[in-house]
């Protein structure tokens, strides 16, 4: 047995793997990184499209962060959470820059940012309810994970109470039939209906992705959070914004929604917080729950929050994006991204939809353009998908697909050659599919 089989032979008979049937899987060995790419454990390079989890946003192994975690961890590795220290007052500080907020509570990822964001809402407010997305994705904790309108959330329900869904700003296949044209902006309307049969006295806040992502990346329309802002000032209810994918230059900005001119009462993040290096994750709060708090208890904690370790790499990930010009790097790549993507909608037959913002984007598959049928079932997949899944990973490009979509959300680092060459990999793809689907094509007239 090679030392790689050994190393995954070991991870298997030992340790789980989320979101996973254990004996489906063939996991890969990673053994090491440099920006875009990682390396395995038999010698190949892979060209990482996912960003890994869409959270390496400086990419692998950037030198500067690596440097900041050693001097903090030969400083001081640990100090509990009731103490100051220099890394965690320092991120404090510029995340409220950044943010146009006040306060940070920090947490160890975007989940528990999440369940602590949903239990500040309720102590600010005295209200219980929480309106959420039914395409939405918040975490895997119980709290989280209800709050989600993805299917993972199905095994744990009934979950926390309190949890209210609303349908998706999604344009392609608009949940009340309307079309660009016809459009009265319904995914905003219907959301003030369900507020009052609810009772608006009710419902502590409305939590949404700045832009969803694992549920299909859809970008709303320009006007949505405008009007969605409006809706919670109108009857009170905190906007609680979740960053954790779509925040820190994923596309082009601090948080996604400073695309459309509002300011969210509670932010939460983590993956491009610290670009994965170290465990982190935040709710930043206004200015006036952060007052709230001043004279009343605040019935949360964590071991490890404010841990000086992560806090430092977060400071010095921060620091990358700016003195590298990351953002004005992800506007620019983006725009070559987005007309690629379009390109493609435009050559082939499965391509249905494709949705882009900065270097956060998805391709929508479909069986026939005209009727919209998805090349594989919600929460399922079809030969087709595993034909391009396999495509893919055969020429050793790593990329996140589920259901009927494939994203494109490589580090923000990516040159333009490396993502010319990921997207033409993706093309190769897709014309297998296409091929794949002529005989059912044929079938059909």
């Amino acid at each position: 047995m090679s030392d790689s089989s050994r190393v995954v032979q070991e991870n298997r008979d030992y340790t789980l793997f989320s979101w996973s049937v254990q004996n489906q899987l063939q996991p890969i060995h990673m053994t090491g990184g440099r920006g875009s790419h990682f390396f395995d454990g038999d010698g190949n390079t892979w060209l990482d499209f996912s960003a890994q989890l869409i959270n390496l946003n400086i990419g692998h192994q950037h030198p500067q962060v690596l440097e900041a975690i050693k001097r903090q961890v030969d400083q001081l590795c640990f100090a509990g959470p009731s103490f100051a220290t220099e890394p965690r007052g320092q991120l404090g500080r510029k995340l409220a820059e950044v943010t146009g907020l006040a306060k940070s509570f920090f947490t160890l990822g975007g989940a528990e940012a999440n369940e602590n964001a949903m239990k500040i809402a309720r102590l600010y407010t005295g209200r219980d309810k929480i309106i959420t997305r039914y395409r939405s994705y918040h975490g895997a904790t119980m709290g989280a994970m209800t709050a989600s309108g993805d299917p993972r959330r199905w095994p744990v329900e009934p979950g926390i109470p309190g949890i209210v869904r609303v349908f998706d700003p999604y344009c392609y296949r608009c949940p009340f039939g309307k079309t660009p044209d016809s459009c009265g902006r319904e995914c905003v309307t219907h959301i003030e209906e369900v507020i009052q049969m609810e009772g608006p006295h009710s419902i502590a806040a409305i939590m949404v992705e700045g832009i969803t992502g694992s549920n299909g990346l859809l970008v709303p329309p320009d006007d949505y959070y405008p009007r969605l802002r409006a809706l919670c000032d109108k009857y009170g209810i905190l906007l609680i914004d979740d960053e954790v994918m779509s925040g820190f230059g994923r596309t082009g900005t601090w948080l996604a929604t400073q695309h459309y001119g509002i300011k969210p009462d509670i932010v939460t993040c983590a993956k491009g917080l610290t670009s994965g290096y170290m465990p982190l994750g935040a709710v930043i709060v206004s200015e006036d729950i952060a007052q709230f708090f001043e004279s009343h208890m605040l019935f949360g904690g964590l071991t490890y929050s404010g841990h000086p370790v992560s806090c430092a790499a977060a400071v010095a990930n921060l620091a990358v994006y700016e003195q590298e010009n990351v953002f004005a790097h992800v506007l620019e790549l983006g725009e070559h991204l987005a007309a690629r993507l379009e390109a493609m909608r435009a050559r082939y037959a499965c391509v249905g939809d494709v949705r882009c913002k900065g270097l956060f984007s998805v391709l929508e598959l479909v069986r026939d353009k005209a009727s919209k049928e998805p090349l594989a079932p919600f929460n399922g997949s079809s030969p087709e998908m595993g034909l391009l899944a396999g495509h893919l990973k055969s020429r050793h490009l790593y990329a996140f697909s589920r259901f009927n979509m494939l994203w494109v959300c490589p580090p923000l680092v990516i040159t333009r050659e490396e993502l010319d060459h990921g997207l033409n990999v993706i093309e190769e793809a897709l014309a297998r599919v296409d091929q794949a689907l002529l005989p059912q094509t044929a079938a059909t007239l």
